[in-house]
């Protein structure tokens, strides 16, 4: 089937014809007839298969057809996603196809300057691609009116709940008109109890639309677990991509610190590496993955928040360093290869400790994964498995929280916890007191925690 017998219109098409596309992938046959008549969309396909494209080309068309009313242009298509890297792909595909469009757009996510974000939407756009927190922000600001917007989209729905932006998304829903007098359209590569509790306050009617089996991984991307000591698992990536030749890699971790020190050591190993996690800036993520795709840096070692919206070509190797603790993340860590019907290859190192995480994931994709033992490197059998820090201090699900615009953060930082002490008798003084402004005596180490708590508010 052609993608001229789907409706779109010329425009489009000849948008899509300049990207090299003549037939349409199974999302984008169904949900696109289904979407150009206005109805309301549940739909589930595995990353890398032109789900962003699915609900884009609709869109543009949909807004197309009916012009904006005079004045300022109001925001009529608003589409929501969990991290910046995602808000930045989508943008990037509605003004692809939408070249040919009289359709203005603007990406708004946190970890940037908002002056210019308010400007731009100061102009007036049609259709606003956001993350929560930072549009959130914008509402607060009064910098933004969502009361005329005819479209919602919730890309990547899953993560969203995962990354607790569910009392976010509500409160972008009580700025929109209500759900029958908008369309409301819901994407997501695996499912949950909780993203079926959120169709159901987000969706009015919706058409199911399936491609593919629940929770699935692409048919294209092999599969193989390497049992190894978690104390050689750094040693045994060295080998593999040197030995094998690896030029494009993308490695996971479950936590920023984590990534960041095996950055370090890949780049001591020789190979040019980079990390890209929630605490960089913004800037500093863009300049990675562009190096990472130009192949100036071999490895990029990331946490969950790049298993959404990175958007790489042919990338041909993904290793789990550490497995996910929540095994869908599996799923969108591994979907980075073998996109749009390439290829790929998914290595997963795997200790004692992690073997719990792995019966999970494969629960979840209901088969075992290939386990290959690498010779000169076999685990040692009286090594105990130990608890799984998930992150700082065991509370690493809160890590990946936040993400993608930024307000969760600073509220967390800007209210330290109380401390509370019982009164004691003064110690004799000594050569580790300290005078502070007011000419008393204060302890050095009182004085640390001051300045300790002055430091985190300011964040």
């Amino acid at each position: 089937m052609p993608f001229d017998t789907l409706g779109l219109s010329a425009e489009l098409l000849r948008a899509v014809d300049d990207q090299g596309y003549s037939e349409p992938t199974p999302i984008q046959q169904n949900a696109i007839p289904v979407i150009l008549n206005g109805k309301d969309v549940m739909a589930g396909a595995q990353t890398g298969t032109g789900k962003t494209a699915g609900f884009t080309l609709p869109m543009l068309h949909r807004l197309s057809q009916s012009p904006a009313t005079k004045g300022r242009r109001p925001v009529r298509a608003l589409v929501l996603t969990p991290t910046r890297e995602l808000a930045a792909q989508v943008g990037s595909s509605v003004e692809t196809y939408g070249r040919y469009l009289p359709l203005r757009s603007a990406v708004i996510f946190g970890g940037v300057k908002i002056g210019p974000q308010i400007k731009k939407l100061h102009h007036g756009v049609d259709i606003l691609v956001a993350t929560p927190g930072r549009l959130l922000d914008h509402a607060g600001q009064k910098t933004v009116d969502l009361s005329q917007v005819e479209i919602l989209v919730l890309d990547e729905a899953d993560r969203m709940l995962d990354m607790g932006f569910i009392h976010d998304i509500r409160k972008v829903l009580g700025l929109l008109p209500k759900k029958g007098d908008r369309q409301s359209l819901l994407f997501s590569a695996t499912f949950s109890e909780g993203i079926k509790q959120l169709a159901n306050r987000l969706l009015d009617r919706p058409i199911p639309i399936e491609v593919a089996t629940r929770n699935s991984t692409a048919d294209g991307v092999s599969q193989v677990v390497h049992p190894v000591d978690k104390a050689r698992k750094r040693e045994l990536l060295s080998y593999m991509i040197g030995s094998r030749n690896w030029r494009q890699v993308l490695v996971f971790t479950r936590t920023k610190h984590g990534a960041n020190r095996l950055a370090q050591q890949l780049e001591k190993d020789g190979l040019r590496s980079a990390a890209i996690h929630g605490n960089k800036s913004q800037g500093a993520r863009t300049r990675a993955l562009a190096a990472f795709k130009s192949g100036d840096v071999r490895v990029l070692v990331a946490t969950d928040i790049a298993a959404r919206g990175l958007d790489i070509a042919q990338l041909p190797h993904v290793v789990n360093y550490e497995l996910p603790n929540v095994p869908e993340d599996y799923v969108h860590r591994i979907g980075r290869t073998g996109r749009a019907g390439n290829e790929g290859e998914a290595v997963s190192l795997v200790c004692v400790d992690e073997h719990k995480l792995l019966r999970d994931i494969e629960r979840l994709l209901k088969r075992k994964i290939l386990k290959v033992v690498l010779d000169g490197y076999e685990p040692d059998p009286s090594i105990k498995a130990e608890p799984i820090q998930n992150g700082r201090k065991g509370k690493g699900r809160s890590q990946s929280r936040g993400k993608g615009g930024g307000r969760r953060d600073r509220r967390r930082s800007s209210t330290p916890k109380k401390t509370t002490s019982k009164a004691s008798p003064a110690p004799p003084k000594s050569k580790s007191e300290q005078s502070n402004s007011t000419g008393k005596s204060v302890p050095a180490k009182t004085k640390h925690k001051r300045r300790t708590r002055r430091r985190s508010s300011a964040i």
